[in-house]
């Protein structure tokens, strides 16, 4: 049986870009398959009393955030623009995502909401700007935007999140490995795909 990671991320957590820009490329290298797995933070951070971001809850470490992601960003020649506001609404580009990966192109989706979010430093929060991102990978916007807003499609995304916080994730990039380990955080992704490669 192959080795896989699931890597869960919300299109708005600053540390899930850096984490979905370089994964692909290292689980191929690792021979670990990768699932893209999109929730949203906003249940799991009122779960735990929070009605924002922690980033903005607390100056110091929102602060210091920027300046890391900055640090990142540049060791991996990625471009970055702080997005305003923050954080977006992640919704819609979330239920989107799921309609892709069930086609071929989901994970190339996921890494445009990325890229126009953190690198280019636009809105990812309306239909306006999702239908930009459709263009660029040639894919038609309006049935993929029904398909996005069905019932199934929204009871899907609830479920993902739902399993999410049955898993444990508190936060996002989180990895998860087949027999449960958790892994948070961009700096944990090789850490991740060691431990799903080895055997047990």
């Amino acid at each position: 049986m192959a080795a896989a990671l699931d890597f869960w991320f919300d299109f708005a957590s600053t540390y899930s870009y850096p984490a979905a820009m370089r994964v692909r490329a290292l689980a191929d290298e690792a021979g670990v398959e990768i699932n893209f797995r999109p929730f949203l933070l906003g249940p799991i951070f009122k779960a735990q009393g929070w009605t924002t971001s922690p980033f903005n809850l607390y100056p110091a470490k929102g602060g210091y955030m920027w300046r890391d992601l900055e640090r990142i960003c540049a060791d991996l020649s990625l471009p970055f623009q702080r997005p305003d506001p923050f954080p977006q609404n992640s919704l819609l580009g979330a239920r989107v995502a799921l309609v892709g990966l069930r086609e071929h192109w989901g994970d190339e989706f996921c890494l445009e909401v990325f890229r126009t979010q953190f690198g280019d430093g636009r809105r990812i929060d309306d239909a306006a700007a999702i239908e930009k991102i459709l263009a660029r990978l040639e894919i038609t916007a309006e049935p993929v935007l029904q398909a996005a807003q069905s019932a199934d499609n929204k009871a899907r995304l609830r479920s993902q999140t739902e399993e999410a916080g049955r898993r444990g994730i508190f936060g996002a990039p989180t990895f998860t490995t087949a027999d449960g380990e958790l892994f948070w955080g961009n700096d944990r992704l090789e850490r991740a795909l060691l431990w799903a490669k080895q055997p047990r």
